[in-house]
């Protein structure tokens, strides 16, 4: 379920306000509103900086603001696992100087690395398009005034941010 309170659209939303409330505040000399628009201003950063927290446990990714959840795709799990058993192959190859097991450790390696890769693209990619189906079937539904469809789209485009979250998560903590 979506909570706009957190979503980025209303972060950024809170930020313009605040620089508005802060400019007024400085163009008529009144403190009071030139201090609500910086603190207006830093409530929408932190709804920001919640609104791209991610929080995974294995293969699966959840949002503390929505309670959305997704799982990963299952080459990222794979993927990694193949990397794993390359690298104890690799190992063991070196130690005891077997140069077809280190090899083949290698090459199991390289393919898991790539096989993951795919996964959280993949991942990546159905983020984007789940998010934007989610933002456009809930305008739909909104329009059409059915609640129940709404909810349906938010749901989606929740679990499409999940997953790109998670997704660029795990990129950035391989780059």
């Amino acid at each position: 379920m979506s909570d706009g309170n957190s979503s980025t659209g209303q972060s950024y939303l809170d930020q313009a306000t605040g620089l508005a409330q802060r400019a007024a505040g400085a163009i008529t000399g009144d403190s009071s509103t030139q201090n609500r628009g910086e603190t207006k201003q830093e409530v929408g950063k932190a709804k920001e900086d919640a609104s791209h927290t991610t929080a995974k446990v294995g293969s699966v990714a959840a949002d503390p603001n929505t309670g959305a959840v997704a799982q990963d795709n299952p080459k990222r799990s794979d993927g990694s696992w193949d990397q794993t058993l390359g690298s104890a192959k690799e190992s063991v190859g070196n130690l005891i100087g077997n140069e077809n097991l280190r090899k083949a450790g290698e090459q199991q390696n390289a393919a898991g690395k790539e096989q993951e890769a795919k996964g959280q693209l993949k991942d990546w990619g159905e983020g984007i398009q789940n998010r934007a189906q989610g933002a456009l079937g809930a305008v739909g539904a909104a329009v059409t005034g059915d609640r129940t469809e709404e909810e349906k789209y938010r749901d989606q485009h929740d679990e499409g941010k999940v997953r790109q979250r998670g997704a660029e998560a795990d990129m950035n903590k391989k780059a």
